[in-house]
């Protein structure tokens, strides 16, 4: 797999699946299996029994991973595709849409 193009505290907009068109940060990434964990985004429930570190139970509301293909990374508002190139010696993000440089 090539290198991941989406890095944890990015700006994602989800382009497919049941969340489409809503925006969050992307929390966790998973580069080996290629998913991605976005605050209000693929949110699923638990039930979960009383134990000690959760004294109540009952239903709990989490997000799941979702596919990175299923996102692009938010550029000034924008959702854009990412590049690479090389700036000096240096490996850098950019957006195609723009050309600006993001990292």
């Amino acid at each position: 797999m090539s290198a991941m193009k989406i890095k944890k505290g990015d700006l994602v907009k989800v382009i497919a699946g049941k969340d489409k068109d809503k925006e969050g940060k992307v929390m966790v990434v998973d580069a080996k299996n290629g998913k991605l964990i976005v605050e209000g985004v693929n949110m699923m429930t638990k039930h979960t029994k009383p134990s000690a570190a959760n004294q109540q139970g009952g239903i709990v509301t989490t997000e799941a991973p979702i596919d990175a293909s299923n996102v692009m990374l938010v550029v000034d508002g924008k959702a854009t595709r990412v590049g690479f190139k090389m700036e000096g010696d240096k490996k850098v993000r950019f957006a195609k849409s723009t050309g600006k440089v993001i990292d």
